[in-house]
């Protein structure tokens, strides 16, 4: 809706706030990195938005600013080892599938997972599925199979 259409006394509804995982905040150090410039990056629109006044801004920046924040103050920093025996957090996973295909994925926290980038959370089911197998084991991929043909540590 547009603001010309609300009254200056209208207060603002608030947003709900975003729901935090409650699986353990394991980052991987670019993980940390990237929270720590989204923290930066809030805190900066923050204190535009509070020169301007811009009461829409400050909520909505107000309610990422304390998600990001909750997420930094929780975050544990997963250094993976660079043992590649068996995937795990960090480690960068290649599959092939019932037809031929490869598909790889890093293991990163919840935070930082992008599938579309070749990143998936720890959570996720198939992180779940390949977490602790090793070379040669054979998972369950949604209606099929994969083997497990490459484990590569993360840098």
């Amino acid at each position: 809706m547009s603001r010309a259409f609300v009254k200056e006394t209208d207060t603002v509804e608030p947003l709900p706030e975003r729901s935090v995982s409650p699986y353990p905040n394991y980052v991987s150090a670019a993980g940390l990195a990237a929270m720590d410039a989204e923290l930066a990056r809030l805190t900066e629109g923050y204190a535009r938005a509070q020169v301007a006044d811009d009461r829409d801004a400050l909520a909505s920046i107000g309610r990422d600013l304390r998600y990001w924040q909750q997420r930094r103050a929780s975050a544990e920093l997963f250094t993976p080892s660079p043992e590649t025996s068996t995937v795990q957090f960090g480690s960068t996973v290649t599959i092939r599938r019932d037809d031929g295909r490869r598909q790889g994925w890093r293991i990163v926290g919840e935070d930082e997972a992008d599938p579309a980038k070749g990143s998936i959370s720890y959570v996720a089911p198939l992180a779940r599925a390949l977490i602790g197998k090793a070379v040669g084991d054979v998972v369950s991929v949604g209606p099929s199979e994969a083997e497990i043909v490459a484990i590569d540590a993360s840098a």
